[in-house]
């Protein structure tokens, strides 16, 4: 009997993976089919070097949207990594256990929220602020970082805690035993050797950046501009999707689809300049 339930758990655990392989392999067939045709009618060098996004006129470059991404992703890194991976460090090696039973729950609400409801933040409080502060009308690229940068905490938090927690003792003993104090201990001996999921944990936050719509196009102004200013609006390749797929039609259509394709390999070259810095890291 026990033997017959371990073998149908494997079968169960192997369907379940192919199901998951065979979703990603249909999602990269409907992608690529579909939007290699229209870089190809459009022209590669023309579809990602264009500066003009007009499709009633036959144009269609995609850079300002491209450059929009890689801005924004950028900004919500710079505010969000420092911030995730001390607050991190904070809850696993200094926090009190009194403190930390009310902020955990407090982090892991805040990934439960709805990207809609972080947007409407933004709008109401991010925005104003902006507006009131530095002038312009407040959507922008400064205010779409801000609130990419909230939305990345929870996971740079909870995978760089996991990390840090999972360093053994002997690191942080063995740094004591030698005469450091308990913030030179932890900031210099358990962080290094938590490297790994600490990276891990900012891949995986860039990810979330580069792939968020629904705030981004609330905050970010939605101009496809390459913007010279933090406080200029900004367009992104998901919100670009977002705001014309309901209406696209033909090329148009097929073109948004091939920016589909284009943040795809965004995600993908992300993952594998992960592996490869992770495979230096062990050498």
């Amino acid at each position: 009997m026990k033997k017959f339930r371990e073998a149908l758990m494997r079968v169960i655990f192997l369907i379940s993976a192919c199901i998951s392989i065979l979703a990603v392999a249909l999602i990269c067939l409907f992608l690529f089919a579909n939007g290699i045709p229209a870089i190809g009618k459009i022209g590669l060098f023309n579809f990602l070097t264009g500066t003009e996004w007009e499709p009633l006129y036959g144009y269609f470059g995609i850079l300002p949207m491209i450059v929009g991404s890689i801005y924004v992703t950028a900004g919500a890194i710079l505010l969000g990594v420092p911030v995730g991976i001390l607050t991190a460090l904070f809850l696993a090696r200094f926090c009190p256990r009194r403190l930390y039973k009310v902020l955990k729950p407090a982090i892991d609400l805040l990934a439960g929220i709805p990207s809609v409801v972080y947007g409407f933040f933004g709008l109401m409080v991010v925005v104003p602020a902006i507006r009131d502060i530095f002038g312009g009308y407040g959507s922008s690229l400064l205010a779409a970082s801000i609130i990419l940068g909230i939305m990345i905490l929870p996971t740079i938090i909870g995978v760089s805690e996991a990390a840090i927690r999972a360093v053994p003792d002997s690191y942080y003993e063995g740094s004591l035993a030698l005469g450091a104090s308990h913030e030179r201990s932890v900031f210099f001996s358990v962080l290094p050797a938590a490297k790994s999921g600490v990276f891990a944990s900012v891949i995986l936050g860039i990810g979330r950046a580069i792939g968020e719509t629904m705030a981004v196009v609330m905050v970010a102004g939605n101009q496809a501009i390459i913007p010279s200013a933090l406080t200029e609006g900004v367009r992104t390749l998901t919100a670009n999707i977002v705001l014309e797929m309901g209406y696209a039609a033909d090329l148009h259509r097929e073109s948004l689809i091939a920016t589909g394709v284009v943040l795809f390999v965004f995600i993908l070259i992300i993952n594998l300049s992960f592996s490869v810095i992770k495979r230096r890291a062990k050498v």
